[in-house]
């Protein structure tokens, strides 16, 4: 395979256009400046998302009647937020909510961008948690409230502990895709790593800035993968030997 890329026709002017030590250490300072715009992003939203995707996820677990408007409400902002593609929900909240003219709303495409994000993948994350809890046996609940827990503490002293240990995988999961994802909010027009690379190319017309991006995305995305590797196999052990026993 590559063999047959490097005797290509067109190799030269890939290379060209694409590898060039010239332009990557000339628009890597600033592609790097709007990387740390992305990280900056991603932890924010990350830590929204984390509340946001837990609410839900309880709110949709709610059995009370008095909670129904509550949980009728989680489960359609849910459905609409998974439904919908990540990039249109970022162009129509950056674009449309500044539209509307409330002094209330902010103006800052950062901001804006964030909670598109934070709303999109707050959708995911809930389900992921609520798939959680619903994977924690039944009789757990019962032995908490035998002991003389209330319900809520039920849940959050014995229920939701089991319940992220098991969901911290695809957690990870999730915030890899996040943290790609950040990316969008570079149609709102934010000097991030993308854009960045952007404007270099348009200006320069070459593309190695975009490499670039793309060497700094990986820097955080592939650790990432290799922790959520090695939770899923510490997992797998844990299983194992709860088998054996």
């Amino acid at each position: 395979m590559l063999l047959a890329i490097v005797t290509s026709p067109g190799f030269e002017d890939v290379q060209r256009l694409f590898f060039s030590w010239e332009h990557f250490s000339e628009a890597f300072p600033d592609v790097l400046r709007g990387f740390w715009l992305d990280v900056k992003l991603f932890v924010a939203v990350e830590i929204v998302v984390l509340v946001l995707g837990l609410a839900v996820a309880l709110a949709r677990l709610a059995r009370s009647p008095a909670l129904t408007p509550l949980r009728l409400g989680a489960a359609v902002y849910t459905d609409v937020f998974r439904g919908l593609p990540t990039i249109l929900v970022v162009f129509l909240i950056g674009f449309g909510v500044p539209a509307l003219g409330f002094g209330f709303v902010p103006d800052d495409v950062v901001v804006l961008g964030a909670i598109a994000l934070a709303l999109s993948y707050g959708a995911y994350v809930a389900e992921v948690y609520r798939a959680g809890i619903a994977s924690v046996h039944p009789s757990q609940r019962s032995a908490a409230r035998a002991l003389g827990l209330t319900q809520p503490q039920a849940m959050r002293f014995v229920i939701l502990p089991q319940a992220v240990r098991r969901v911290v995988p695809p957690l990870l999961n999730d915030f890899i895709s996040l943290q790609k994802d950040v990316a969008l909010v570079s149609i709102l027009g934010p000097l991030e790593a993308f854009r960045q690379a952007q404007v270099y190319a348009s200006l320069k017309f070459n593309f190695t800035p975009l490499l670039a991006a793309a060497l700094l995305y990986l820097c955080v995305t592939i650790p990432l993968s290799r922790i959520v590797d090695h939770l899923q196999a510490k997992s797998e052990r844990e299983r194992a030997a709860g088998g054996a026993v």
